[in-house]
């Protein structure tokens, strides 16, 4: 997993990055959660689905935004952090162009810049959301959203409540051309804490479907 600094609109950004293992092979980017909130690439969601983006054979990116670790500028409230993950995604396409599909997860903030990302970006098929604040932040923007993909809630997350995320669900469901599954996990937090194993299970078990070659969905 090596360390990894590239360009930013404010300066250098850090990052870890797993290489491409084969030509071709598809790219995967995790969004950490609000740095103001003690968010970090070194989050442990955002670590276990690195690695499990890394295991399934992705060229796979996660990074601090500006202002965390040795990344340099300071929090601009979701609007620089946007233009962050779009540089981010620019420099893993500056040396892998030849990538078949590309995804992003993000977690809780996180989740939210990945889902802006998705409107400017079609090279991205697939998500994956975790506790995407609806409660917080305005999702209005995805009109229409354009790649299916999962959103994961906690059915005890006190930050993200699970009936705003269930709101945002039934509203993307009612868009044509795109699936959206929903996975509500029993007891978790907004941390999924004590319930890792049952967040990384959704997370494979979506995977496992999207990624099967008779997988209907594109």
């Amino acid at each position: 997993m090596p360390a990894v600094i590239f360009p930013g609109p404010e300066g250098r950004l850090e990052g870890r990055f797993s290489p491409p293992p084969r030509p071709r092979a598809p790219v995967a980017m995790i969004l950490h959660p609000h740095p103001s909130a003690g968010g970090t690439m070194n989050n442990a969601i955002v670590q276990a689905l690195y690695q499990t983006f890394v295991r399934r054979g992705f060229a796979t990116l996660r990074f601090n935004f500006r202002g965390v670790g040795k990344s340099q500028g300071t929090f601009d409230n979701g609007v620089g952090e946007l233009s962050d993950a779009a540089s981010a995604l620019d420099w893993v396409q500056s040396f892998h162009h030849e990538a078949q599909t590309t995804w992003v997860a993000g977690v809780s903030f996180g989740a939210w810049i990945g889902m802006q990302l998705l409107m400017r970006r079609p090279e991205i098929r697939g998500f994956i959301s975790i506790a995407p604040p609806a409660n917080m932040y305005d999702f209005t923007f995805l009109a229409p959203c354009p790649s299916s993909g999962i959103i994961i809630q906690g059915e005890a997350d006190e930050v993200a409540t699970p009936a705003a995320t269930q709101k945002l669900v039934d509203k993307l469901r009612t868009q044509r051309h795109i699936t959206i599954h929903h996975d509500t996990i029993p007891k978790a937090n907004h941390f999924f804490e004590h319930e890792m194993p049952q967040l990384m299970g959704s997370v494979d078990r979506y995977l496992d479907m999207r990624l099967d070659p008779k997988s209907t969905i594109k």
